[in-house]
């Protein structure tokens, strides 16, 4: 095929998006709700600086698909988290972007009709929109920071950020995470290996400069200050699980040497759970047994849930979507997510207060 340009030669077409502070102006986070985020963030600084001595717990979908469902599931994990406040900080997980390992839908930002659209402009108002309305019913929110723009349209009101594992490693990611203004957990690599996440918390602890995009959506230099609320998320990896007792130790040590945070978050779910979802109570069952042990590393878990369990293929007539059920990975339902986290708060009540 002869070359008949030089410039853009696999771009089909590029459409300017409105920019953070339109989308923020249009939306914006004020009154009761911003106090919200400012609390939740606080409340999450505070337990991993021990000066609360609770855990936090993500729990929620895999993805966010559907927004009515995920208003259901908030008001139902809202009136849990009051039930459960004494031991359990809860946190939604509302992650609209998934990282695919080769192709597959992207998430709610990205083609938030499921049907290749790629309405992006759309996904970015369901997604600020659906978050604006979970806090202002005074629950956290988290999320994936997969993109690096779109921190700049919703991290706002985000309480607490993950980098999953296969960005763990990018530069792009650690350099983003330093200026983000929440905590943010690192997982360990797909490999199951520690490295990645210790050189990734070295190095977000740290100021960067890098070019990313300001609210009027020019392109910058952004200079961060470094965020200091980096911690570790044990996933396990192509060996197994690293959840347990051994594996906590050993990347206890492993914390202890690369002179990081000792803080330590379990993610009940992918290889920690065989991507079964229906281990993810017993990962809860051993980590609250650990911590009734004595474990200090401890402070944080997270858990795919939904209002109903498993999976689901995103069929072509979308009307034919089963209410509640994930569309990426297999979550437990409503019912276990709610037995689990009553029996786990019940059981670390009178232990947390005393925790180092």
């Amino acid at each position: 095929m002869p070359i008949t340009r030089i410039d853009d030669m696999n771009i089909a077409s590029i459409e300017a998006l409105m920019t953070p502070e339109q989308l923020k102006k249009e939306m914006p986070l004020e009154g009761a709700v911003r106090e919200s985020v400012r609390e939740a963030r606080q409340t999450i600084f505070d337990i991993l600086d021990r000066k609360d001595k609770r855990l936090f717990v993500v729990v929620g979908p895999c993805s966010i698909h559907d927004v009515d469902a995920a208003l259901e599931y908030a008001k139902r994990l809202r009136v849990l988290a009051e039930e459960v406040k004494d031991s359990l900080y809860l946190v939604m997980r509302v992650y609209f972007e998934k990282p695919r390992t080769s192709v597959g839908w992207k998430g709610l930002i990205n083609d938030p009709y499921m049907d290749d659209t790629f309405k992006i402009e759309d996904g970015l108002r369901k997604g600020r929109k659906l978050l604006l309305d979970i806090a202002g019913m005074g629950l956290p929110t988290s999320t994936e920071a997969l993109d690096p723009i779109s921190p700049q349209y919703l991290q706002d009101i985000i309480a607490w950020s993950a980098i999953g594992a296969r960005t763990t490693e990018s530069q792009t990611h650690r350099e983003m995470s330093s200026g983000l203004s929440s905590a943010v957990g690192f997982k360990n690599g797909t490999d199951g290996g520690l490295t990645v996440a210790i050189n990734a918390m070295q190095s977000v602890s740290s100021p960067h400069r890098f070019l990313g995009i300001n609210s009027k959506g020019q392109v910058s230099v952004v200079t961060t200050k470094g965020n200091p609320y980096a911690h570790v998320v044990l996933r396990g990896g192509s060996s197994g699980p690293n959840y347990d007792s051994v594996h906590v130790a050993q990347c206890e040590e492993a914390l202890r040497k690369g002179k990081v945070s000792s803080n330590i978050m379990i993610d009940c779910s992918h290889a920690n759970s065989n991507k079964d979802p229906s281990v993810q109570p017993l990962v809860i069952k051993d980590v609250t047994h650990q911590i009734l042990e004595g474990n200090q590393s401890i402070i944080a878990l997270m858990v795919e849930s939904n209002l109903n369990a498993g999976n689901q293929s995103i069929p072509k007539d979308l009307s034919q979507l089963q209410y509640g059920v994930s569309v990426t990975d297999a979550c437990i339902g409503w019912d276990d997510t709610e037995n689990s986290l009553r029996e786990m708060a019940a059981k670390l009540r009178e232990v947390l207060p005393a925790r180092g």
